[in-house]
């Protein structure tokens, strides 16, 4: 391994140099008491910075959503998004497979088949048009095991 010297003697940078992104303050000052959570200066006098959060995505919304129905006793092995559009709809076609280990696991699972297709999802600004399953593959024996592959079908709501 090449050492460089000059490296360790760079200078280092106690302020990062671009900005972060902000939050007002309210008209309480609440935002003003609490500590800032960046040493360097905000953009603004009156803001803060704030910490950043990802979006939760569609996709990220339906896996939550199928396993929340499964009980919390699946684990997720695939999911594929692809997207289509007719004359007078969009939305997306997601394939979920997910598997079922152990026999309590099996039993939540057929629960998940028998409960799928008329379950209600909840899943802002896209409405579930179909829920099946397309595939279940159940293994016995002592490591009782079933993989379930669900396919639905959402509708951007307009």
């Amino acid at each position: 391994m090449l050492y460089d010297g000059a490296l360790q003697s760079a200078p280092r940078l106690s302020v990062l140099p671009f900005a972060l992104e902000t939050k007002s303050a309210d008209t309480e000052g609440t935002l003003k008491d609490s500590p800032p959570a960046h040493p360097g200066p905000p953009a603004h006098p009156n803001q803060r910075a704030r910490r950043f959060r990802p979006r939760r995505t569609v996709s990220d919304r339906v896996r939550e959503a199928l396993l929340l129905l499964a009980e919390g006793r699946a684990d997720l092995l695939t999911h594929e998004e692809k997207a289509w559009n007719s004359i007078t709809f969009s939305g997306t076609r997601h394939e979920v497979m997910l598997d079922f280990s152990g026999a309590e696991a099996v039993a939540a699972g057929e629960d998940f088949i028998a409960n799928l297709p008329e379950h209600e999802f909840r899943i802002p600004g896209q409405l579930v048009a179909d829920a099946t399953i397309s595939e279940v593959d159940h293994r016995f024996g002592a490591d009782e095991r079933m993989v379930v592959t669900a396919v639905l079908l959402l509708l951007e709501e307009a």
